[in-house]
């Protein structure tokens, strides 16, 4: 007992560093199935629990094709949920593209309720990844990362490229545009200063 009280007496004294808490290591990215872009992302994929920008200049610019390779290997074991999308998915496309359609869901919703039926999928812990087009301004964003890191899931926002002039709380942003991707921004890293051309399926 005695040994025990100089150890507590001593640890008391603040005389021994006891050295900093061990932190939990952080969650391996999700590869986006891009070898290129995923050698110009910081862990080399999609951040994980987190949510992911995507801005296009119009609708229709492969956007999809982005994000798809992912999409697939998740839908494998887990739910992949659209909120509100603004066009019926091809259903054909989204098969040919290897998702397991059984676990693909869409959540029609209007935009007023799209934000929140967005914001309690992701916090659900129920999906691997939640597709949603949001309307509203960096507030409405803020409240999809916190959704994103609370629900481990993986978010992915479609946006217009005119909101790249604003500030985003997504850990990533990309713009895509006329067949290549710009990383405007990337947590854990520097946003490479050239656009990338990539090949993206529509």
């Amino acid at each position: 007992m005695g040994a025990v009280r100089a150890l507590e007496d001593l640890l008391a004294s603040r005389q021994v560093w006891r050295g900093q808490p061990r932190t939990a290591p952080a969650e391996a990215p999700h590869p986006t199935g891009h070898p290129a872009l995923d050698a110009r992302l910081p862990g080399g994929g999609w951040p994980a629990s987190a949510l992911s920008e995507i801005l296009l200049s119009s609708p229709g610019q492969g956007e999809l094709g982005l994000v798809w390779p992912t999409l697939a290997r998740l839908s494998q074991q887990q739910a992949v949920v659209l909120v509100a999308p603004p066009w019926q998915p091809h259903a054909p496309a989204w098969a040919g593209a290897g998702l397991a359609l059984g676990q693909v869901h869409i959540v029609r919703a209007t935009p007023r309720e799209a934000l929140w039926a967005a914001e309690q999928c992701l916090r659900s812990a129920a999906c691997a990844a939640v597709l949603c087009w949001p309307q509203g301004d960096d507030r409405a964003l803020r409240r999809l990362q916190v959704a994103a890191e609370t629900g481990q899931c993986l978010g992915f926002a479609f946006r217009d490229a005119r909101q790249a002039r604003n500030p985003s709380p997504a850990a990533l942003r990309l713009q895509v545009d006329d067949g290549q991707v710009q990383v405007l921004k990337c947590r854990g890293g520097r946003a490479p200063a050239h656009p990338l051309p990539l090949s993206l399926a529509h």
